[in-house]
């Protein structure tokens, strides 16, 4: 254990030490997991892409991310085919993309709206990783 039984001043200090013993065995329960926007194809094969895009958030979440894809949430609610919700679900896309550590990019495919996030990934410096279609990264 990681933790100390003694207080900086080195006396015994059982409340704190049992305190932190429950916090240190509760972050190996439930590791921080990084929030992971997930960048890929969902226009002309929907079907197909949008079971390639659930594939890629599996893939995140077994490689230890929480992954965020709005094309798989906002076409549910959202008339991808309406040129105003469109223009909606990308600036919601935009809002959530902010709220994630990294951007990863699925496919050798970058579509119009793949473009515009990762052009927005790159104007808040945010970091961008590059994967194939059968999730193995790639160098940009």
């Amino acid at each position: 254990m990681s933790v100390n039984k003694f207080n900086p001043e080195g006396y015994h200090d059982p409340t704190a030490y049992e305190a932190l013993v429950k916090i240190e065995k509760e972050e190996r329960r439930h590791p921080y997991r990084p929030v992971v926007y997930i960048c890929s194809p969902f226009s002309g094969n929907v079907e197909r892409n949008a079971e390639n895009a659930r594939r890629y958030c599996r893939f995140a979440v077994d490689s230890g991310y929480i992954p965020i894809a709005p094309h798989l949430l906002f076409p549910q609610f959202l008339d991808e085919t309406n040129p105003d919700e469109r223009c909606l679900a990308i600036c919601m896309d935009i809002a959530l993309l902010g709220k994630c550590t990294e951007l990863w990019v699925f496919g050798g495919n970058i579509t119009k709206g793949m473009r515009i996030e990762i052009e927005k990934a790159k104007c808040k410096r945010q970091p961008i990783r590059y994967f194939t279609e059968a999730c193995e990264e790639v160098s940009k």
